[in-house]
């Protein structure tokens, strides 16, 4: 087996980069769509199972290399390919390509997280705590994880790929990566020392240390059997007509139990003027940029601006804020509601476009109650019927419930709190302008209604 990249890896690299160049931009989680992949730089190649044999498993992270940012590094994802003489019908979507050269030469390769036997084999590895090269599978010694469970793939599209055993585990391998503390595993971790039962622990986790990097390449945790996705939840109650107020009161307690726990086990600083600055300068550049890439924003820029300005008044008259630890990217499809009626928190990742030192800065709270009402509007007014007055009441009934935990309702702040739901907003009309334009109508209905509010 084999870690670094080796001159057999190379070579294997070679023959299939005219393969990747054609799959990985089609891919959900490749971030660089639009522009053509140049090159690829290797960074490890792992054999886990010899090509030698009916099926050859080789975990890789690789660097893809882009224009027009030349002094780019590039962004390094992860790969596990699998190569097989034939391809299985049933193997049929994951198909990268058939190799004509090299060590694979007369293969055919896939991505193995669709195929049960390699699945299984990440598995089996972080249940024995193995080493392989650079890889490090790691557990907690006092969870068990059983042998054998049956794996598979979940299907939907997200910008990582799951991985259920058994309905007993789940295993996120994050696609992108980046050196360095992942908050997807730090923050559960740190929740679980706290005894908070709102997200499940990690039970294991796979980790590369690599020319004197660490990386955080995967995080297993248990498969909360039978939940529904908050998102998918609240959608089919819109479409019955069915009132939501009280699961939105249960995800408002649930969010102040997490953020609760947080501020114990992590450090909290103190906002004033110098700290809020930088903040608030963000947010102008962001809204700056939005206007210039999507016109439709521009007639609002000033007044939602006048929500930003509004808050570095208050901190340059003296008011201050408490910064914490939060989630980062929470909204309802972060949510589960187990067949209990207990709801659990999940992804603690944070928004993947955010540079990873900028995703684990201590934030006020409002940051990630933003996000959950801009959730609530974005359900209300994705329907094709638009259901403004469910909004409403699901948003007031989530920081009636935050409050409840708390102490202390997030809507007593009404400045920070619009200039954190602007900021949400401005960032989805810029998404839904690149990636989903007929969902345009539904982010601009927020910016109107933001626009014409009061900041103070």
């Amino acid at each position: 087996m084999t870690e670094a990249v080796t001159p057999s890896s190379s070579s294997t690299l070679d023959s299939l980069a005219p393969l990747l160049r054609v799959w990985l931009p089609r891919q959900r989680w490749f971030a660089g769509k639009g522009r053509p992949v140049t090159g690829f730089t290797p960074v490890s190649v792992t054999r886990l199972l010899p090509a030698e044999g009916r099926l050859g498993l080789f975990h890789v992270l690789l660097r893809v290399h882009q224009p027009p940012d030349s002094a780019h590094p590039g962004d390094c994802y992860q790969l596990l390919i699998g190569a097989r003489e034939a391809l299985p019908p049933r193997l049929a979507p994951a198909l990268i390509g058939h190799v004509t050269r090299g060590p694979l030469a007369g293969h055919t390769v896939y991505d193995a997280l669709y195929d049960r036997r390699p699945a299984e084999v990440l598995l089996e590895a972080l249940r024995t705590g193995a080493r392989v090269g650079g890889l490090r599978f790691e557990r907690d010694p006092r969870q068990e994880i059983r042998p054998h469970l049956v794996a598979r793939l979940l299907a939907a599209e997200q910008s990582n790929s799951s991985v259920v055993y058994g309905d007993t585990f789940i295993l996120k391998l994050f696609r992108r990566v980046v050196p360095g503390v992942n908050p997807d595993l730090e923050l559960p971790l740190a929740l679980a020392r706290e005894g908070c039962p709102r997200v499940p622990a990690p039970t294991a986790w796979l980790r590369a240390e690599l020319g004197g990097r660490a990386y955080v390449l995967a995080v297993l945790q248990p498969f909360v059997s039978g939940a529904a996705d908050g998102w998918e939840l609240a959608l089919r109650e819109l479409a019955k007509g069915e009132d939501f107020t009280a699961e939105a009161r249960a995800l408002g307690r649930v969010t102040a139990e997490v953020h609760t726990a947080l501020a114990r086990a992590l450090p909290t600083v103190t906002l004033g003027p110098a700290q809020l600055g930088p903040l608030v300068d963000g947010m102008t550049e962001r809204l700056a940029a939005a206007s210039r890439a999507v016109p439709a924003l521009r007639p609002y820029e000033a007044k939602l601006g006048s929500a930003y300005t509004a808050l570095a008044e208050l901190a340059a008259g003296g008011r201050t804020w408490t910064a914490q630890r939060i989630h980062g990217d929470l909204h309802l499809g972060q949510c589960l509601r187990a067949p209990s009626g207990d709801w659990s928190l999940i992804d603690f990742e944070g928004e993947p476009a955010r540079p990873p030192a900028e995703r684990r800065l201590p934030q006020p709270t409002e940051r990630d109650i933003a996000g959950m009402l801009r959730s609530f509007d974005y359900a209300a007014r994705s329907m094709s019927s638009p259901a403004p007055g469910w909004a409403r009441g699901c948003r007031a009934a989530y920081c009636s419930g935050y409050a409840e935990v708390s102490g202390r309702d997030p809507r007593t702040d009404p400045v920070l709190l619009r200039a954190f739901e602007t900021d949400k907003a401005v960032y989805e009309v810029v998404y839904e302008a690149r990636h989903r334009p007929d969902w345009l109508p539904v982010p601009l209905s927020a910016v109107r209604r933001l626009a014409a509010s009061d900041p103070h």
